[in-house]
């Protein structure tokens, strides 16, 4: 189930390395790991994706962008942006089972994402950040309120969250968030993921998503 923090990797930004990171998020028992990584290559990526799904066993384990990563390594799903396959064509690839969200950056974005049948959707920016700055212009809560009335599908927000602004996202009705910068970039990945979990209360809440 995607529920709490959201961990996606980061290595440009991480002081102990993917993997590290990873084993330090599972510990605060996070529900979905998202492997990231523009700089690698493909052998690089295949390799480190591999060793990173090993030890994910009792969380969802998804691969950005790389299709064929994804069903090298025998991923749980994708995660595809705009410059991506288009959702249909990777739904032909990937088979009915597995996982696919897609990032919006819209009310059109999200809407048309849930009629064609994604699993979840990433909404970013929530607001303005500095890990991503082609991410266009932030939605702001009350932009994600108005996503959130609209899809019943799971929503991961991403993009300026920190501790300071998370439970007023969680409040406006994401089901995850995401802050990069604020965990990946700290000694102790695993008691700041512990923070964000913290936020969401005790009792999932009730949604449609199959996993």
């Amino acid at each position: 189930m995607i529920r709490g923090y959201y961990f996606i990797t980061d290595s440009g930004l991480s002081i102990s390395g993917n993997l590290s990171d990873v084993k330090q998020a599972l510990n605060a028992n996070i529900s979905v790991v998202q492997y990231r990584n523009k700089s690698a290559s493909s052998r690089d990526f295949y390799e480190e994706a591999l060793a990173i799904r090993e030890i994910c066993e009792k969380a969802v384990f998804l691969i950005n962008d790389r299709i064929d990563i994804a069903l090298a390594v025998n991923a749980d799903g994708v995660h595809l942006g705009h410059s991506d396959l288009p959702y249909h064509i990777a739904r032909q690839l990937l088979g009915k089972n597995k996982i696919i969200g897609l990032t919006v950056h819209s009310l059109d974005d999200a809407l048309a994402a849930h009629e064609m049948g994604a699993d979840y959707i990433g909404v970013s920016p929530i607001f303005p950040t500095p890990t991503k700055t082609d991410a266009g212009e932030p939605f702001g809560i009350e932009g994600l309120r108005k996503i959130r009335e609209k899809v019943a599908i799971p929503i991961v927000a991403i993009g300026g969250i920190n501790l300071s602004n998370a439970l007023r996202i969680i409040n406006a009705g994401a089901d995850a968030i995401c802050a990069i910068s604020a965990v990946v970039t700290k000694p102790d990945v695993c008691a700041e993921v512990e923070k964000f979990q913290a936020l969401f209360p005790k009792k999932p809440i009730k949604s449609t998503q199959r996993f």
